[in-house]
């Protein structure tokens, strides 16, 4: 038995499953539904997808991120290390003597992709306690507040765990 139907082109599926995503996060992070706030919701969901359809987002293979279960794993690591790392902050706020120990780390990220490579960076930045200064040229330039925080970089879970999303 063939299925005769017609199957949907692959940028309208692309862009149907990124304004599913959008629709959710507006609705689950506004938390207001107001008639104004929904409107200008689906206004700023409806214009991001036109604009990345016209800039050809949908249509290209620029950006070979796929949506997969190892995905939303990585979401729940990440969540995991932005909680210990508020707490890590926290305490070393809270001390009596603040126990800072600011330093730079550079990081050799060239086997990346540029997406991964971004994905990186805001992952970092994401995590209290360090911030991505510069990507550029497969190297990454992170500040860590703390020699720990640091060391933990230089250790490279997040790398791992950000180039395993890759691996099939």
């Amino acid at each position: 038995m063939t299925d005769s139907a017609p199957r949907a082109p692959r940028p309208l599926l692309r862009a149907a499953v990124l304004t599913a995503f959008l629709v959710a996060a507006w609705l689950l992070w506004s938390g207001l539904y107001k008639p104004l706030l929904l409107g200008l919701g689906v206004f700023s969901c409806a214009l991001t997808v036109y604009l990345l359809q016209r800039m050809g987002y949908f249509s290209s293979s620029a950006f070979p991120f796929r949506y997969s279960p190892r995905l939303l794993g990585f979401w729940g690591w990440l969540g995991k290390e932005i909680v210990l790392s508020s707490i890590e902050v926290t305490r070393h706020v809270l001390a009596p003597k603040v126990e800072v120990s600011p330093r730079t780390v550079r990081l050799d990220v060239a086997d990346l992709n540029t997406v991964d490579q971004a994905l990186l960076g805001n992952s970092i930045t994401l995590t209290p306690g360090t911030l991505t200064l510069d990507v550029h040229e497969g190297r990454i330039l992170v500040h860590a507040l703390t020699k720990e925080g640091a060391d933990a970089l230089k250790e490279g879970e997040m790398q791992r765990r950000v180039r395993a999303l890759r691996s099939r």
